[in-house]
Protein backbone atom coordinates (compact mmCIF):
# COMPACT_ATOMS: atom_id res chain seq x y z
CA UNK A 1 0.00 0.00 0.00
CA UNK A 2 2.67 2.65 1.23
CA UNK A 3 4.79 1.40 -2.51
CA UNK A 4 1.66 2.41 -4.40
CA UNK A 5 0.53 6.02 -2.50
CA UNK A 6 4.54 6.97 -3.30
CA UNK A 7 4.11 6.42 -6.49
CA UNK A 8 1.11 8.13 -7.31
CA UNK A 9 2.52 10.94 -5.33
CA UNK A 10 6.09 10.71 -6.94
CA UNK A 11 7.26 14.19 -7.92
CA UNK A 12 8.40 12.33 -11.42
CA UNK A 13 4.49 11.49 -12.71
CA UNK A 14 5.52 7.79 -12.86
CA UNK A 15 1.96 7.52 -13.89
CA UNK A 16 0.27 9.79 -16.53
CA UNK A 17 -2.21 11.58 -14.43
CA UNK A 18 -2.53 13.43 -11.09
CA UNK A 19 -3.96 11.96 -7.96
CA UNK A 20 -6.58 14.18 -8.07
CA UNK A 21 -7.45 12.25 -11.11
CA UNK A 22 -7.34 8.74 -9.54
CA UNK A 23 -8.10 8.89 -6.14
CA UNK A 24 -11.66 9.52 -4.48
CA UNK A 25 -9.88 12.09 -2.11
CA UNK A 26 -9.14 14.26 -4.96
CA UNK A 27 -5.98 15.49 -3.28
CA UNK A 28 -3.10 17.00 -5.03
CA UNK A 29 -0.66 16.36 -2.17
CA UNK A 30 -0.01 13.73 0.63
CA UNK A 31 -1.49 14.66 3.89
CA UNK A 32 1.64 14.37 6.43
CA UNK A 33 0.54 12.18 9.45
CA UNK A 34 2.63 12.19 12.75
CA UNK A 35 4.22 9.43 13.96
CA UNK A 36 2.45 6.96 16.50
CA UNK A 37 5.28 8.30 19.28
CA UNK A 38 4.53 12.04 18.32
CA UNK A 39 0.69 11.87 18.74
CA UNK A 40 -0.66 14.22 20.98
CA UNK A 41 -2.83 12.29 23.51
CA UNK A 42 -6.46 12.99 23.19
CA UNK A 43 -7.48 12.78 26.88
CA UNK A 44 -5.26 15.03 29.34
CA UNK A 45 -6.40 12.89 32.46
CA UNK A 46 -6.16 8.96 31.24
CA UNK A 47 -9.24 7.29 30.80
CA UNK A 48 -10.34 3.69 31.96
CA UNK A 49 -11.08 1.55 29.28
CA UNK A 50 -13.97 -0.77 29.31
CA UNK A 51 -12.04 -4.03 30.16
CA UNK A 52 -11.38 -2.57 33.58
CA UNK A 53 -15.77 -2.17 34.31
CA UNK A 54 -17.44 -4.20 37.29
CA UNK A 55 -18.28 -7.60 35.51
CA UNK A 56 -22.24 -7.03 36.67
CA UNK A 57 -22.45 -4.22 33.80
CA UNK A 58 -21.62 -7.37 31.41
CA UNK A 59 -25.08 -9.62 32.31
CA UNK A 60 -27.46 -6.19 32.80
CA UNK A 61 -28.92 -7.51 35.97
CA UNK A 62 -27.73 -5.10 37.83
CA UNK A 63 -29.49 -1.46 36.65
CA UNK A 64 -27.69 1.78 36.32
CA UNK A 65 -24.87 0.94 34.07
CA UNK A 66 -25.15 3.52 31.07
CA UNK A 67 -23.75 3.57 27.51
CA UNK A 68 -23.36 7.16 26.11
CA UNK A 69 -22.17 9.00 22.93
CA UNK A 70 -23.57 11.77 20.69
CA UNK A 71 -25.52 11.82 17.46
CA UNK A 72 -24.01 15.02 15.53
CA UNK A 73 -25.24 17.02 12.75
CA UNK A 74 -24.13 18.63 9.55
CA UNK A 75 -20.47 19.39 9.10
CA UNK A 76 -20.55 18.48 12.75
CA UNK A 77 -21.43 21.61 13.96
CA UNK A 78 -24.25 20.09 16.13
CA UNK A 79 -25.23 17.31 18.32
CA UNK A 80 -27.31 15.60 20.72
CA UNK A 81 -25.78 13.48 23.51
CA UNK A 82 -27.53 9.84 23.44
CA UNK A 83 -27.82 7.60 26.78
CA UNK A 84 -28.94 4.04 27.35
CA UNK A 85 -29.26 2.50 30.38
CA UNK A 86 -28.09 -1.25 29.82
CA UNK A 87 -30.74 -3.29 32.00
CA UNK A 88 -34.08 -1.48 30.80
CA UNK A 89 -32.67 -0.03 27.14
CA UNK A 90 -34.17 3.12 28.61
CA UNK A 91 -33.32 6.36 26.06
CA UNK A 92 -32.41 9.54 27.78
CA UNK A 93 -31.64 12.46 25.25
CA UNK A 94 -29.27 15.93 26.00
CA UNK A 95 -29.88 18.71 24.38
CA UNK A 96 -26.13 20.44 23.21
CA UNK A 97 -27.44 23.20 20.39
CA UNK A 98 -24.87 24.00 18.19
CA UNK A 99 -22.08 21.24 18.51
CA UNK A 100 -20.46 18.73 21.20
CA UNK A 101 -18.48 21.10 22.90
CA UNK A 102 -17.05 19.12 25.78
CA UNK A 103 -18.21 22.12 28.28
CA UNK A 104 -21.57 21.59 27.45
CA UNK A 105 -21.47 17.94 27.71
CA UNK A 106 -19.90 17.93 30.85
CA UNK A 107 -22.72 19.93 32.04
CA UNK A 108 -25.78 18.14 30.69
CA UNK A 109 -24.18 14.86 31.69
CA UNK A 110 -23.66 16.14 35.43
CA UNK A 111 -27.53 17.63 35.39
CA UNK A 112 -28.42 14.64 33.80
CA UNK A 113 -27.21 11.95 36.49
CA UNK A 114 -27.70 14.15 39.65
CA UNK A 115 -31.43 13.17 39.37
CA UNK A 116 -31.11 9.87 39.41
CA UNK A 117 -30.81 7.64 42.23
CA UNK A 118 -27.71 6.39 43.23
CA UNK A 119 -28.20 2.83 42.71
CA UNK A 120 -29.24 3.95 38.99
CA UNK A 121 -25.86 5.59 38.37
CA UNK A 122 -23.21 3.09 38.56
CA UNK A 123 -21.31 3.27 35.49
CA UNK A 124 -20.92 5.17 32.65
CA UNK A 125 -19.46 3.86 29.14
CA UNK A 126 -18.42 5.92 26.29
CA UNK A 127 -16.53 5.82 22.93
CA UNK A 128 -13.31 7.91 22.89
CA UNK A 129 -14.22 10.94 21.37
CA UNK A 130 -12.76 14.18 22.57
CA UNK A 131 -16.24 15.45 23.59
CA UNK A 132 -15.79 13.54 26.86
CA UNK A 133 -12.41 15.42 27.65
CA UNK A 134 -14.09 16.16 30.99
CA UNK A 135 -14.85 12.31 32.14
CA UNK A 136 -12.66 12.92 35.45
CA UNK A 137 -15.19 15.74 36.40
CA UNK A 138 -18.57 14.15 35.58
CA UNK A 139 -17.02 10.79 37.68
CA UNK A 140 -16.47 12.88 40.56
CA UNK A 141 -18.88 15.23 40.62
CA UNK A 142 -21.71 12.45 40.04
CA UNK A 143 -20.19 9.68 42.04
CA UNK A 144 -20.06 7.60 38.93
CA UNK A 145 -16.71 5.64 37.22
CA UNK A 146 -16.68 6.80 33.15
CA UNK A 147 -15.31 3.66 30.85
CA UNK A 148 -14.42 4.23 27.27
CA UNK A 149 -14.44 1.62 24.46
CA UNK A 150 -11.29 0.10 22.91
CA UNK A 151 -10.59 2.29 19.90
CA UNK A 152 -12.55 1.72 16.75
CA UNK A 153 -14.98 -1.23 18.36
CA UNK A 154 -18.27 0.93 19.00
CA UNK A 155 -20.19 -2.26 19.36
CA UNK A 156 -19.28 -2.09 23.23
CA UNK A 157 -21.62 -0.32 23.72
CA UNK A 158 -24.13 -2.05 21.91
CA UNK A 159 -27.25 -0.55 23.51
CA UNK A 160 -26.43 2.81 22.51
CA UNK A 161 -24.81 2.20 18.93
CA UNK A 162 -28.56 0.46 18.06
CA UNK A 163 -30.66 3.35 19.91
CA UNK A 164 -28.16 5.52 17.67
CA UNK A 165 -29.44 4.17 14.66
CA UNK A 166 -33.53 4.14 15.75
CA UNK A 167 -33.10 8.07 16.66
CA UNK A 168 -31.74 8.75 13.42
CA UNK A 169 -34.87 8.04 12.35
CA UNK A 170 -36.27 11.47 13.81
CA UNK A 171 -33.19 13.03 13.28
CA UNK A 172 -31.36 12.50 9.79
CA UNK A 173 -27.94 12.52 8.85
CA UNK A 174 -26.71 16.11 7.20
CA UNK A 175 -29.02 17.82 8.73
CA UNK A 176 -28.69 20.80 11.31
CA UNK A 177 -30.10 18.87 15.38
CA UNK A 178 -29.94 22.77 16.92
CA UNK A 179 -32.69 22.84 14.96
CA UNK A 180 -34.43 20.46 17.39
CA UNK A 181 -35.68 22.15 21.26
CA UNK A 182 -35.80 20.52 24.39
CA UNK A 183 -39.21 19.49 23.94
CA UNK A 184 -38.81 17.82 20.33
CA UNK A 185 -36.21 15.83 22.26
CA UNK A 186 -38.82 14.57 24.57
CA UNK A 187 -41.37 13.59 22.54
CA UNK A 188 -38.64 11.14 20.60
CA UNK A 189 -37.53 9.96 24.19
CA UNK A 190 -41.07 9.31 25.27
CA UNK A 191 -42.26 7.00 21.86
CA UNK A 192 -39.03 5.18 22.33
CA UNK A 193 -39.04 4.44 25.60
CA UNK A 194 -42.83 3.60 25.62
CA UNK A 195 -41.74 1.06 22.33
CA UNK A 196 -42.22 -3.33 23.79
CA UNK A 197 -39.21 -4.88 23.33
CA UNK A 198 -38.56 -8.29 22.68
CA UNK A 199 -35.29 -8.51 24.73
CA UNK A 200 -37.61 -6.66 27.68
CA UNK A 201 -40.12 -9.55 26.94
CA UNK A 202 -42.88 -7.15 25.61
CA UNK A 203 -41.91 -4.85 28.61
CA UNK A 204 -41.21 -1.40 27.59
CA UNK A 205 -37.83 0.67 28.63
CA UNK A 206 -40.17 3.19 29.82
CA UNK A 207 -42.02 0.21 33.15
CA UNK A 208 -38.81 -1.55 33.09
CA UNK A 209 -37.08 2.12 34.78
CA UNK A 210 -40.14 3.07 36.30
CA UNK A 211 -39.62 -0.31 38.12
CA UNK A 212 -36.04 0.38 38.74
CA UNK A 213 -37.03 3.84 40.19
CA UNK A 214 -38.77 2.18 42.84
CA UNK A 215 -36.78 -0.61 43.91
CA UNK A 216 -33.82 1.76 45.30
CA UNK A 217 -31.00 -0.97 46.31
Amino acid sequence: METIYQTLYSPHQVIGRQPRMVLRTGRPHRRPRRRGDKRRPRFIVPITLIDERPDEAQDRLNPGHWEGDTIVGAFNRSAIGTLVERTSRYTLLTHLGGGARADRLRDRLIETFTALPAHLRRSLTWDQGGEMCHHHTVAATVGMPVFFCNPGRPWQRPSNENTNGLLRNYFPKGTDLSIYTPDDLARVVDELNHRPRKSLGWRTPHDVFTNLLSNAV
